[in-house]
Protein backbone atom coordinates (compact mmCIF):
# COMPACT_ATOMS: atom_id res chain seq x y z
CA UNK A 1 0.00 0.00 0.00
CA UNK A 2 2.84 2.07 0.35
CA UNK A 3 4.35 1.74 -2.92
CA UNK A 4 4.23 5.16 -4.93
CA UNK A 5 2.15 5.36 -8.42
CA UNK A 6 5.35 5.13 -10.32
CA UNK A 7 6.73 2.18 -8.56
CA UNK A 8 4.06 0.49 -8.85
CA UNK A 9 3.51 1.25 -13.03
CA UNK A 10 6.88 0.12 -13.27
CA UNK A 11 6.08 -3.39 -11.62
CA UNK A 12 2.96 -4.02 -13.62
CA UNK A 13 4.39 -3.12 -16.84
CA UNK A 14 6.85 -6.09 -16.14
CA UNK A 15 3.92 -8.20 -15.64
CA UNK A 16 4.63 -8.82 -12.20
CA UNK A 17 1.80 -8.10 -9.59
CA UNK A 18 2.46 -5.12 -7.12
CA UNK A 19 1.37 -7.04 -4.39
CA UNK A 20 4.30 -10.19 -4.86
CA UNK A 21 6.54 -7.27 -4.36
CA UNK A 22 8.52 -7.18 -1.24
CA UNK A 23 7.92 -5.36 1.53
CA UNK A 24 9.97 -2.21 2.74
CA UNK A 25 12.09 -3.97 5.51
CA UNK A 26 10.72 -2.13 9.23
CA UNK A 27 13.80 0.00 10.36
CA UNK A 28 13.13 -0.16 14.27
CA UNK A 29 16.40 1.28 14.88
CA UNK A 30 15.80 4.72 13.45
CA UNK A 31 11.91 4.48 14.81
CA UNK A 32 13.49 4.80 18.03
CA UNK A 33 16.01 7.58 17.15
CA UNK A 34 12.58 9.25 15.82
CA UNK A 35 10.89 8.64 19.01
CA UNK A 36 13.83 9.14 21.20
CA UNK A 37 14.99 13.01 19.73
CA UNK A 38 11.53 14.30 18.47
CA UNK A 39 8.71 12.39 19.92
CA UNK A 40 9.40 12.03 23.46
CA UNK A 41 9.18 15.99 24.54
CA UNK A 42 5.41 15.69 24.21
CA UNK A 43 4.62 11.70 24.01
CA UNK A 44 7.64 10.52 26.97
CA UNK A 45 10.57 8.95 26.62
CA UNK A 46 8.77 5.43 26.77
CA UNK A 47 5.73 6.32 25.05
CA UNK A 48 3.87 6.88 27.90
CA UNK A 49 2.97 10.79 28.34
CA UNK A 50 3.68 12.72 31.10
CA UNK A 51 1.66 15.48 30.09
CA UNK A 52 -1.98 14.54 30.39
CA UNK A 53 -3.33 16.76 27.34
CA UNK A 54 -0.64 14.71 24.98
CA UNK A 55 -1.71 11.07 24.23
CA UNK A 56 0.57 8.08 25.54
CA UNK A 57 1.55 5.92 22.44
CA UNK A 58 2.83 3.16 23.84
CA UNK A 59 1.06 -0.56 23.24
CA UNK A 60 -1.13 1.60 20.98
CA UNK A 61 -2.22 -0.36 17.46
CA UNK A 62 0.43 -0.08 15.63
CA UNK A 63 -1.67 0.70 12.03
CA UNK A 64 -3.54 3.66 13.75
CA UNK A 65 -0.51 5.49 14.68
CA UNK A 66 0.64 4.83 10.96
CA UNK A 67 -2.85 5.80 9.56
CA UNK A 68 -2.80 9.21 12.48
CA UNK A 69 0.64 10.17 11.35
CA UNK A 70 -0.09 9.46 7.32
CA UNK A 71 -3.23 11.93 8.25
CA UNK A 72 -1.33 14.38 9.81
CA UNK A 73 1.03 14.73 6.77
CA UNK A 74 -1.85 15.11 4.38
CA UNK A 75 -3.59 17.30 6.49
CA UNK A 76 -6.43 15.32 6.43
CA UNK A 77 -6.33 15.73 10.39
CA UNK A 78 -5.88 19.05 11.73
CA UNK A 79 -3.32 19.97 14.00
CA UNK A 80 -0.98 22.41 13.32
CA UNK A 81 2.62 20.61 15.75
CA UNK A 82 1.91 17.03 14.52
CA UNK A 83 1.34 18.07 11.25
CA UNK A 84 5.01 19.58 11.33
CA UNK A 85 6.21 16.50 12.66
CA UNK A 86 5.37 14.51 9.81
CA UNK A 87 5.72 16.44 6.84
CA UNK A 88 9.05 15.03 6.60
CA UNK A 89 8.21 11.10 8.02
CA UNK A 90 8.18 8.69 4.78
CA UNK A 91 5.58 6.02 4.66
CA UNK A 92 8.08 3.96 5.77
CA UNK A 93 8.79 5.90 8.79
CA UNK A 94 5.24 5.83 10.21
CA UNK A 95 4.65 2.50 9.61
CA UNK A 96 8.10 2.00 12.11
CA UNK A 97 6.94 4.23 14.34
CA UNK A 98 3.44 2.41 14.81
CA UNK A 99 5.37 -0.82 15.34
CA UNK A 100 7.66 0.75 17.22
CA UNK A 101 5.57 2.20 19.73
CA UNK A 102 3.20 -0.08 19.63
CA UNK A 103 5.90 -2.76 20.88
CA UNK A 104 6.30 -0.52 23.86
CA UNK A 105 4.32 -1.75 27.58
CA UNK A 106 2.18 0.69 28.14
CA UNK A 107 1.84 2.42 31.85
CA UNK A 108 -1.77 2.88 31.94
CA UNK A 109 -3.60 5.95 34.00
CA UNK A 110 -5.99 5.65 36.84
CA UNK A 111 -9.56 6.91 37.70
CA UNK A 112 -9.55 9.46 40.09
CA UNK A 113 -13.39 10.03 40.58
CA UNK A 114 -14.82 6.30 41.41
CA UNK A 115 -18.81 7.41 40.77
CA UNK A 116 -17.90 8.76 37.97
CA UNK A 117 -15.79 5.72 37.05
CA UNK A 118 -18.66 3.52 37.11
CA UNK A 119 -20.78 5.82 35.26
CA UNK A 120 -18.46 5.55 32.50
CA UNK A 121 -18.39 1.72 32.81
CA UNK A 122 -21.83 1.77 32.04
CA UNK A 123 -21.84 3.58 28.90
CA UNK A 124 -18.58 1.87 27.57
CA UNK A 125 -19.96 -1.64 28.23
CA UNK A 126 -23.53 -0.94 27.24
CA UNK A 127 -24.01 2.10 25.90
CA UNK A 128 -26.68 5.04 25.76
CA UNK A 129 -29.89 3.31 24.50
CA UNK A 130 -32.13 6.50 24.61
CA UNK A 131 -29.33 8.44 23.17
CA UNK A 132 -28.84 5.66 20.24
CA UNK A 133 -25.10 5.69 21.60
CA UNK A 134 -23.81 1.84 21.16
CA UNK A 135 -21.65 0.64 23.25
CA UNK A 136 -17.96 1.45 23.04
CA UNK A 137 -16.31 -2.66 24.24
CA UNK A 138 -17.86 -3.34 20.45
CA UNK A 139 -15.34 -1.11 18.90
CA UNK A 140 -12.58 -0.80 21.40
CA UNK A 141 -12.74 -4.32 22.94
CA UNK A 142 -14.09 -5.32 26.30
CA UNK A 143 -10.68 -4.19 28.12
CA UNK A 144 -9.70 -0.93 25.74
CA UNK A 145 -7.46 -3.01 23.49
CA UNK A 146 -9.02 -2.08 20.51
CA UNK A 147 -8.83 -4.01 16.90
CA UNK A 148 -5.64 -4.00 15.23
CA UNK A 149 -5.72 -2.18 11.91
CA UNK A 150 -9.51 -0.68 12.78
CA UNK A 151 -9.98 0.75 16.05
CA UNK A 152 -7.20 2.43 18.57
CA UNK A 153 -6.47 1.24 22.10
CA UNK A 154 -8.06 3.11 24.65
CA UNK A 155 -6.48 1.11 28.05
CA UNK A 156 -5.29 3.70 30.21
CA UNK A 157 -5.01 6.63 28.03
CA UNK A 158 -5.21 9.98 30.40
CA UNK A 159 -8.71 11.50 30.78
CA UNK A 160 -7.70 15.45 29.65
CA UNK A 161 -6.70 13.76 26.15
CA UNK A 162 -9.60 11.38 25.44
CA UNK A 163 -12.08 14.35 26.91
CA UNK A 164 -10.44 17.09 24.48
CA UNK A 165 -10.70 14.20 21.28
CA UNK A 166 -14.56 13.24 22.03
CA UNK A 167 -15.03 16.88 22.11
CA UNK A 168 -13.07 17.43 18.95
CA UNK A 169 -15.42 14.54 17.46
CA UNK A 170 -18.51 16.38 18.20
CA UNK A 171 -17.03 19.66 17.21
CA UNK A 172 -16.11 18.31 13.53
CA UNK A 173 -12.52 19.00 14.30
CA UNK A 174 -11.84 15.34 13.76
CA UNK A 175 -13.42 15.31 10.28
CA UNK A 176 -11.52 12.43 8.13
CA UNK A 177 -13.83 9.94 6.27
CA UNK A 178 -12.95 7.22 9.00
CA UNK A 179 -13.84 8.99 12.05
CA UNK A 180 -17.45 9.17 10.58
CA UNK A 181 -18.73 7.09 13.24
CA UNK A 182 -17.20 8.57 16.20
CA UNK A 183 -18.29 11.92 15.27
CA UNK A 184 -22.24 10.77 15.22
CA UNK A 185 -21.72 9.01 18.30
CA UNK A 186 -19.74 11.90 19.84
CA UNK A 187 -22.71 13.81 18.90
CA UNK A 188 -25.37 11.96 21.10
CA UNK A 189 -22.87 12.11 24.52
CA UNK A 190 -23.85 14.85 27.15
CA UNK A 191 -20.56 16.68 28.54
CA UNK A 192 -21.15 14.15 31.52
CA UNK A 193 -21.14 11.39 29.57
CA UNK A 194 -17.75 12.08 27.88
CA UNK A 195 -16.56 13.23 31.05
CA UNK A 196 -17.45 9.70 32.62
CA UNK A 197 -16.12 7.97 29.95
CA UNK A 198 -12.68 9.57 29.72
CA UNK A 199 -12.55 8.90 33.69
CA UNK A 200 -13.65 4.94 33.16
CA UNK A 201 -10.97 4.44 30.32
CA UNK A 202 -7.68 6.07 32.20
CA UNK A 203 -8.63 3.30 34.86
CA UNK A 204 -8.93 0.83 32.04
CA UNK A 205 -6.21 -2.15 32.66
CA UNK A 206 -5.85 -5.28 30.16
Amino acid sequence: MWLVAAFVGAICSTGLRAENAPASKIDLDKAKGTATQVCSACHGPDGNSLITVNPSLAGQVPQYITKQLASFKSGERANPIMMGMAAGLSPDDMRALGVYFGSLPAKPDAAKDRALAEAGAKIYRGGVAAAGVPACSGCHGPDGSGIPAQYPRLAGQHADYTLAQLKGFRAGLRNSASAAAMRTIAGRLSDKDMEALSEYIAGLRQ
